[in-house]
């Protein structure tokens, strides 16, 4: 059983992979060294793709600062790699520094990497699962799901009025949402590794899709931004600038646009497209989030936030779960904010539209 100290360490090696993880294929990872009786000697963290992993870069830390860390133990918030991909096993690198005790919060999900602790305990190394397991695992969430669905976990944000509408009956939508909801959604943006559209919205509205800050200026590390849909994009669009890397699917199906994702390590999609993609991956059962702010104002008429579904009875309706509802602002300026789960897979199909917002 883990110790209350290995607790703490734990806390704080979720801390760091909160703090330094970044948006990607690879899960965030925080690792602290102690002591046998508690002292912290290091501490080290996965700051993504192709750089050292927490356990690595803890080791490396030490080594730097001439501690030695023989008979110490490693607090992990997943179970050390067992494979050799960008970097070398971590599994292997604990052993070969002498480590004595490992306390993993996350069972690896990954089967290519999973087998650590296997390999540690066959080492003779005493190992000890699932310290805060909850914890690591909602740290992860869009990660653990992807390596385990075969898919990004799709996230649907939208913004509409009180009354259900995206745009009003001229086309306007500039702003529906208050500038608070938008700051907050350029935070939720920078969680996820895709931003996807149709290209519908391209046409319409031009976006740019980058994740930006306070000033509106766009931060250094920025998502791909993918357009599906089969028409062509406009030569001079603002999605296919030098901003961030960018993804033309020509594709109606959300099956085919999420596998392609899948191949190139895409863990986590934001849709912000329009209503007729939204409604084409609710019909096939994939958004598997759904995040809406909700403006306090009414339009009566225009755009609905969602395209046909063919559900013609309530008893079709598709249910979904309040997971969070908070205030986003203040004053004007204030919007509520759901965060949803559906509750179950939509059967019924979509009419034969476009998916890409065509």
């Amino acid at each position: 059983m883990a110790t209350s100290t290995e607790r703490d360490a734990m806390e704080h090696a979720l801390l760091l992979a909160r703090m330094h993880g970044v948006a990607g294929p690879n899960p965030r990872v925080g690792c602290v060294l102690l002591t046998p009786d508690g002292t912290r000697l290091a501490e080290g963290y996965h700051r993504g793709a192709g750089t050292p992993h927490a356990e690595a870069h803890a080791l490396a830390r030490a080594a730097d600062a001439g501690v030695d860390v023989t008979g110490a133990t490693a607090v992990v918030t997943l179970e050390p790699c067992n494979h050799t991909g960008r970097t070398g096993p971590c599994a292997e690198a604990l052993r070969d520094a002498g480590v004595a005790r490992v306390v993993v919060a996350q069972r690896d999900p990954n089967p290519v990497a999973a087998g650590g602790a296997a390999t540690l305990e066959a080492a003779g190394i005493e190992v000890e699962v699932g310290v805060l397991a909850d914890d690591a695992a909602a740290l992860n969430r869009a990660w653990t799901f992807a390596v385990t669905r075969g898919r990004p976990f799709v996230t649907w944000k939208f913004a509409a009025t009180l009354d259900g509408r995206s745009a009003a009956a001229d086309g306007t939508s500039r702003w529906i949402s208050s500038a608070a909801a938008r700051r907050d959604t350029h935070a939720l943006r920078g969680e996820c590794d895709v931003m996807l559209v149709g290209t519908g919205t391209v046409l319409v509205d031009d976006p740019r899709l980058t994740v930006r800050d306070a000033d509106d200026e766009p931060l250094a590390a920025q998502p791909l931004r993918a357009v599906m849909g089969l028409r062509d994009l406009p030569e001079g669009a603002r999605v296919l600038d030098d901003e961030a890397p960018s993804l033309h699917l020509r594709t109606r199906d959300p099956h085919e646009a999420l596998a392609t994702l899948a191949a190139r390590e895409a863990r986590h999609v934001f849709l912000e497209g329009g209503p007729t993609l939204a409604a084409a991956f609710l019909g096939a059962g994939l958004v598997d989030e759904v995040v809406v702010y909700v403006a306090p104002m009414l339009l009566g008429a225009g755009r609905a936030a969602v395209a046909d579904l063919g559900i013609t009875t309530i008893a079709g309706a598709l249910h979904l779960d309040v997971v969070d509802a908070s205030t986003v602002g203040d004053g004007p300026e204030a919007n509520v904010r759901l965060v949803l789960r559906p509750r179950t897979t939509p059967t019924t199909p979509t009419s034969d539209t476009d998916g890409g917002d065509a």
